[in-house]
């Protein structure tokens, strides 16, 4: 189930202007889990994962918080191709092999202008993988370039990426554990320290067990 908590965090950190630069600043998302487990209710999903989470974006660096008593926080380090996780009950961060892909895509559809957040229109991607169906919300107007992320495979994250080329606003996440929705609530553009993007100074790391 850990597993499954993490990959979710792998699809929310690139997003550009509408000139193709990239974007550098701060995306908000406001998020809602729904449990398909018996013995873990809704409540305490949203207790562990955080219902609102802040991504801070600098190339193509960034590091989520969330306000979750579990899963805390996460840095991707494009150099090292790592994501590095925050959670509760370890000293140590927790590193994956952001090359690493234990899931398979099975097929992919499209609908063009499915929803609008934010005052934009979004088209949908959908990927029906192994591990579930997911639902991405994106609006052209804001796009990514994928080729920095070629190596990051992790759950599928180039699979959508290199299709939508653009920051998903909102997502539908499916998998045996729970269902979550995502949306964004605000894209704000900022200057951004380096600093921001490293790790803790003398942080034990280790390789995630999930």
């Amino acid at each position: 189930m850990i597993k499954k908590l993490y990959i979710l965090f792998a699809f929310f950190f690139v997003v550009a202007a509408a000139s193709a630069q990239s974007f550098e600043g701060k995306i908000s998302y406001q998020n809602k889990y729904k449990s398909k487990l018996p013995n873990v209710t809704d409540e305490q999903f949203n207790a562990m994962m955080g219902t609102t989470q802040d991504y801070f974006i600098k190339g193509s660096q960034y590091k989520i918080n969330t306000n979750g008593t579990f899963f805390q926080w996460q840095i991707y380090i494009p150099k090292d191709n790592k994501l590095y996780n925050k959670i509760a009950n370890s000293e140590a961060l927790l590193w994956i092999d952001a090359s690493t892909n234990s899931d398979e895509l099975i097929k992919v559809e499209t609908k063009k202008n499915a929803v609008v957040v934010l005052g934009h229109s979004c088209d949908e991607i959908t990927l029906h993988c192994k591990s579930g169906v997911q639902r991405y919300y994106y609006s052209t107007k804001l796009k990514v370039d994928p080729k920095p992320f070629a190596n990051l495979k992790y759950e599928n994250f180039y699979e959508y990426i290199s299709r939508a080329q653009a920051l998903p606003l909102k997502m539908s996440i499916e998998t045996p554990q729970f269902i979550l929705e995502s949306i964004a609530t605000e894209v704000k553009p900022m200057s951004l320290d380096a600093k921001l993007f490293t790790l803790p100074e003398g942080t034990k790391l280790e390789k995630s067990p999930y």
